[in-house]
């Protein structure tokens, strides 16, 4: 796996990684991960496209399933962890 690209935000670190003929982005937010692979021959214009992909719109929505993902962690450990 070769990294390509490490973008700037402020809320979440986004990688972008190469493997096996496919894309790979990764954000990361403490403990938790959102992982989206695409194909390159899908993209037209190749990792130029990928950060097209990473527009406000979508990053605002990784956010959100960040803050998901640690209210269903919260509720789930509080539920056994009383």
């Amino acid at each position: 796996m070769r990294v390509i690209a490490e973008l700037p935000h402020p809320d979440f670190k986004i990688t972008i990684m190469s493997m096996n003929q496919k894309f790979i982005i990764k954000t990361e937010k403490g403990v938790y991960e959102q992982i989206y692979k695409v194909a390159d021959m899908d993209l037209l214009k190749g990792i130029d496209s990928v950060f097209e992909l990473l527009d406000e719109e979508f990053l605002n929505k990784i956010n959100e399933r960040f803050k998901e993902m640690n209210r269903d962690f919260k509720a789930n450990y509080e539920k056994y962890n009383l």
